[in-house]
């Protein structure tokens, strides 16, 4: 029998910033569990379902005005099951009633609010609901009346209702089989792209915007393999214009969520870990070919903002990334970051005129009355590298009065997937800035994953409060194995590649879908009602996106045909010609393109040899698609199938060799020539399978 007495807020016993941001609600949160249903098939209630995210604004006020309310908390109690999910916790959870909201013909969002069956099946649901009527919502107690009543009094249309979404949710998860992924429907997808951006701002085209690293580096690849300028020019114009706009914070580094409007001047001021490792990824790629300044700076700043403020700390001495800040602080979205005119004045004196034109802070404000610092172009005579060291001083100096004002909360749960996607990002940019630091911060990251939220190759999918929770989903398995990979490549260490190949196999076994790529969800999940799976790239890339990418990339430092067997069979899965399909999936049609090119470059010299690092520097800072790379020592032993296998230093000095499709080209021992082959390589063809591979 349900012990009904312990019917209360339950969220103090959980570990997640976020629920226990709701701890005190006078609500009966249940945390997600299967018992949670039981106990409503016992009760014979509907289940109210709210999922959001620590530093999700709408979460706060939905949270103020509703569920802080007596009144309303008490109809919540009365009538409903109340569970709350953190979504960043359970991002499996969110993808099903995400996706169930899209069925009903609703716009998704935080906080979502969703009406479930005591099976967990939904029947309605909406995002933000007020505590009054107005937006053209119904007040929250109103729709709380009219949900009971119709789960109650209408039975048949609850099941109706159930069965036609789960139907539809099954749907979604198969795998939509088409025909084969081509060069000329990747370039065909690029052109639709290019033709949604904001040619002056930016961006695609209209408000809001997001970064969308990914969408952006699936232009970029178009770029490299076309040499188109306007592929080159609708990513820096975007990356430009964010660096520039008050999305970037110009004193403390890192980029905010989103932004509101067109023009990239006022953010949702929460700042994700995600974004500002994809956002490094991709600038430190763009940054190979343009060399801009403007990048490398905030490329810096950003990197500063993670190591300063992001880190999480064990008790063991091992540190890792926080998943997000929050928007608001004392209650007000944004009033850590902004400033008034009379502020700025105070805190500057006579740099102060300086700063502000170039700052774009008035006495009226661009927000609110207020100014969102953005960096805009104003007229200046003398040397700009006198104005630079001005205007450092001017930021350092705000920076230092800025730092003693309420801090936004900060959510410092440990996400696997995210922290793999900032190991990339820290590797790759920390090799290409000779930045050993970042380097060393992304293995000891890497090493906090491994051992604090490891059990075996099993992952967990969430550390805080020095506890793993969570099973793994697929996304851990890609992006850790991707941050492997990544860390084989540019730092030698076998054992990263070993582990890479060991989750790879833990993914295949635990997530493949026998009708084509991998679910969201392990087969020994059991607490959902049905296992989501997608292909599309949201804010940050797919599952099966990046398992793609790391399939290739095994098969080509390997050699092991099993990898490129299960990438084949996921673009077979997800395949298709029609280009204005394929715009959705920009991860995995990067992944496709490695494939089609089958390369890789290895470098061969002695660890300290001159020659060997210059040839070396030279891969890591040439721009373009290069594939899979390696430096490696004279006796190093590679596999008997791998292409480079009998290649060796060439007159007892460094070479580097070309290996494009099984084959290697004669040695390279110039970095001009080298450079040159690497920016003139851009074949268009059919996948090449490598023909020593076993």
């Amino acid at each position: 029998m349900i012990d009904y007495p312990t019917l209360r807020n339950k969220l103090g016993e959980e570990t997640s910033p976020y629920l226990l941001q709701h701890r005190d609600n006078p609500v009966h949160w249940q945390p997600w569990s299967r018992d949670v249903f039981r106990l409503a098939r016992e009760l014979d209630r509907p289940v109210l379902l709210s999922i959001g995210y620590a530093a999700c604004h709408w979460c706060h006020v939905m949270a103020h005005e509703s569920f802080e309310n007596p009144g309303v908390s008490a109809k919540m109690n009365d009538l409903f099951i109340n569970v709350k999910v953190d979504r960043e916790e359970r991002p499996d959870v969110d993808n099903i009633y995400q996706s169930a909201l899209a069925l009903l013909g609703e716009q998704g969002g935080w906080p979502l609010t969703m009406f479930l069956t005591p099976e967990g099946k939904p029947f309605w649901g909406g995002t933000y609901f007020p505590s009054e009527a107005r937006f053209g919502r119904p007040a929250f107690a109103t729709v709380l009346d009219s949900i009971s009543r119709t789960y109650h009094d209408r039975p048949e249309a609850i099941q109706k209702n159930t069965a036609a979404i789960k139907e539809a949710l099954g749907r979604l998860s198969a795998a939509p089989k088409g025909a084969a992924i081509g060069i000329d429907a990747i370039d065909g997808a690029a052109k639709i792209a290019v033709r949604m951006i904001d040619s002056v701002h930016g961006g695609v085209e209209g408000a809001p915007k997001f970064p969308q690293p990914s969408f952006f580096g699936f232009i970029w690849n178009a770029f490299l393999r076309t040499r188109s300028p306007l592929f080159r020019d609708a990513v820096t114009t975007t990356l430009d214009r964010m660096a520039e706009g008050g999305i970037y914070d110009h004193l403390g580094g890192g980029y905010a969520r989103y932004s509101v409007d067109h023009a990239w001047l006022v953010p949702h001021f929460e700042k994700m870990l995600y974004d500002n490792a994809l956002l490094v990824d991709l600038m430190t790629s763009v940054w190979k070919e343009t060399r801009s300044e403007l990048y490398r700076r905030r490329i810096a700043e950003t990197m500063d903002w993670l190591n300063r403020e992001m880190t999480v700390e064990a008790k063991s001495g091992g540190r890792a990334y926080a998943s997000a800040y929050d928007a608001d602080s004392e209650g007000e979205e944004g009033k850590f970051y902004v400033w008034t005119e009379a502020e700025v004045d105070l805190a500057l004196g006579d740099k102060s005129s300086v700063f502000k034109e170039f700052y774009d802070v008035t006495e009226h404000g661009n927000w609110e009355g207020k100014n969102i610092l953005r960096r805009v172009n104003a007229s200046w005579d003398g040397d700009p590298a006198a104005l630079e060291e001005k205007l450092s001083q001017a930021r350092d100096i705000l920076m230092e009065i800025r730092a003693k004002r309420i801090r936004p909360e900060r959510d410092h749960k440990v996400l696997a997937d995210w922290n793999g996607l900032a190991i990339a990002a820290l590797v790759h940019a920390g090799a290409v800035f000779e930045k050993p630091g970042w380097i060393a911060m992304g293995k000891n990251v890497y090493d906090f994953i491994a051992r604090e939220m490891s059990d075996g190759d099993r992952l967990f999918h969430t550390w805080c409060r020095e506890k793993a929770r969570h099973p793994g989903i697929l996304d851990d398995y890609a992006a850790m194995s991707r941050a492997a990979v990544r860390l084989f490549e540019l730092t030698g260490d076998r054992s990263c590649l070993d582990r890479a190949c060991r989750w790879a196999d833990v993914a295949e076994d635990l997530f493949r879908d026998e009708d084509g790529g991998y679910f969201m969800t392990a087969s020994d999940t059991t607490d959902i009602f049905t296992r989501p799976k997608s292909h599309a790239d949201n804010a940050a890339p797919s599952g099966n996106g990046l398992m793609a990418e790391v399939l290739i990339k095994l098969h080509t430092l390997t050699g092991e045909s099993r990898f490129l067997k299960r990438a084949e069979a996921l673009f077979e899965a997800f395949g298709s010609d029609k280009p204005d399909r394929l715009i959705n999936m920009p991860t995995l049609l990067n992944a496709f393109e490695a494939m089609v090119r089958a390369r890789q470059i290895i470098v061969v010299g002695e660890e300290n040899d001159a020659d060997a690092t210059d040839l070396w520097t030279t891969v890591l800072t040439t721009s373009g698609p290069t594939g899979a790379i390696m430096r490696i020592a004279p006796e190093t032993s590679l596999p008997n199938n791998h292409p480079a296998a009998d290649k060796r230093l060439v007159d007892g000095k460094a070479a580097a060799y070309f290996c494009e499709g099984g084959t290697c080209g004669p040695p390279i021992q110039d970095p001009r020539v080298l450079m040159n082959k690497l920016k003139a390589a851009r074949p268009h063809g059919r996948p090449r399978r490598n023909p020593n591979a076993v």
